[in-house]
């Protein structure tokens, strides 16, 4: 099958993606891939290297993301997203939509960032199906659950509380993100997340199952596969040889990172890091956002790193401070490294909780309380589990790391038969 994917968002957004479009490629399909990236990266050269077919729709963006992240420091859930739609999505829709449409006149089949309805709204203008990947399961229902921040009031209020939920980001949303939808000539949708968002034939959610504990009571539409792990081959990297000297020099370290966030408080982030590392007494690399700290620079017991894959490098720790991205969590546990999540909103603070729940995290600790001395003990706390430590151990250990795209390429073909099927019956 000719397929076309397009997804949009940071590094986290897009690197599964592409791990995806190389196993559909494996599989035999041919894939072109449109990416909108929000910080402006190009995975031109990434995508060279497997083959797949690559566009970059614009070209540019003109959004600061590390004034953005300062700004929307402390927003709610729904403002933040408002504000990160009016910066770097409403104002490039169209040009989302005509991408959108040029895939949908050259293939056969459209998947997509669960958000990118333009992507929807051209595959059902064209009757091609079109397939949704969530990295994160926060907004799908499971009556026996709450949704998250909201209490436990048992199966039946569970489900008012799934009803309030749609209807808050209806409130939030919905007018705006009508507006294309109904000016193609399309009928108006009931809810946002269900109607709107996700695909109505196959929901992809990129996550490990054990981290997704209900997920047998959500609609069959969606299915959990595990994480799209990009293979080590797509990204050719070799430490460097400072690197491997300070590896080689003592004990496992701790790493840290606060990701594209970093980049929105640099030196409180590396103040913090720093200080945190010398009171747990432990040997950290951490991500540099701030000149002062040269990469491959090492201060004391505190290697200074750049940009790199971050498997090859976690393998060789004890543990990860991390933002809790749906990704850099799943990624660190599936190397074996129990977490110390800084959320600094929502969606982290899920992931966080997810991570603390599984015996695989400290408690979460919020980057609007976070100081040295709170991160030190929760370091402390996670290097003083031999537990959490066995826990990470035997997740490595039963990871598959192509699982989640096998099972995801076998999805994607069984939904497209039973979509062709239905057409043909019709």
């Amino acid at each position: 099958m000719n397929i076309g994917l397009q997804t949009w968002g940071s590094n986290g957004d897009i690197r599964p993606i592409i791990a995806l479009a190389d196993g559909l490629q494996k599989a035999g399909h041919q894939v072109t891939l449109v990416v909108t990236s929000v910080d402006n990266r190009s995975y031109a050269d990434t995508c060279a290297e497997l083959g797949i077919t690559y566009r970059q729709v614009p070209p540019h963006i003109d959004f600061d993301l590390q004034e953005f992240a300062q700004r929307t420091f402390e927003m709610n859930t729904l403002e933040w997203l408002l504000a990160l739609l009016e910066a770097s999505f409403f104002p490039f829709e169209h040009e989302l939509y005509a991408a959108a449409q040029q895939l949908a006149s050259e293939n056969e089949v459209l998947i997509g960032h669960h958000f990118l309805y333009p992507l929807k709204l051209a595959a059902k203008k064209q009757d091609k199906p079109h397939i949704s990947i969530t990295y994160c399961h926060a907004a799908i229902p499971a009556k026996s659950h709450p949704p998250f921040k909201f209490p436990d009031l048992g199966r039946w209020l569970n489900a008012l509380q799934w009803r309030l939920l749609d209807l808050t980001f209806d409130w939030g949303l919905k007018k705006r993100l009508s507006q294309l939808w109904l000016a193609q000539g399309m009928p108006p949708f009931k809810h946002v997340f269900s109607s709107l968002i996700n695909s109505d034939l196959l929901n992809i959610v990129a996550a490990e199952p054990f981290l997704c504990p209900f997920h047998l009571e959500w609609a069959p539409f969606n299915q959990v596969t595990g994480f799209f792990n990009l293979p080590v081959y797509a990204e050719p990297w070799q430490p460097s040889e400072a690197l491997q000297r300070f590896l080689a020099s003592g004990p496992k370290p701790v790493y840290m990172t606060f990701g594209s966030l970093q980049q929105s408080v640099p030196e409180w982030s590396m103040d913090m890091f720093i200080e945190a590392a010398q009171r747990a007494e432990c040997r950290a690399i951490i991500v540099s956002s701030s000149p002062k700290y040269p990469v491959d620079t090492q201060q004391g017991e505190v290697f200074f790193i750049g940009r790199h894959p971050h498997a090859p490098v976690f393998q060789q720790c004890a543990a990860v401070v991390h933002h809790g991205g749906a990704g850099t969590s799943q990624t660190a546990t599936l190397n074996g490294c129990p977490s110390i999540v800084v959320p600094f909103m929502d969606e982290q603070l899920f992931w966080a909780e997810q991570l603390h729940r599984a015996n695989l995290a400290a408690k979460p600790l919020p980057a609007q309380k976070a100081n040295a001395v709170l991160l030190a003990e929760r370091i402390r706390s996670v290097l003083n589990s031999p537990d959490q430590a066995a826990k990470a151990q035997q997740v490595a250990e039963d990871f598959v790391p192509e699982r989640g795209v096998t099972q995801a390429v076998t999805l994607i073909e069984q939904a497209v038969q039973n979509f062709r099927n239905d057409r043909v019956s019709v």
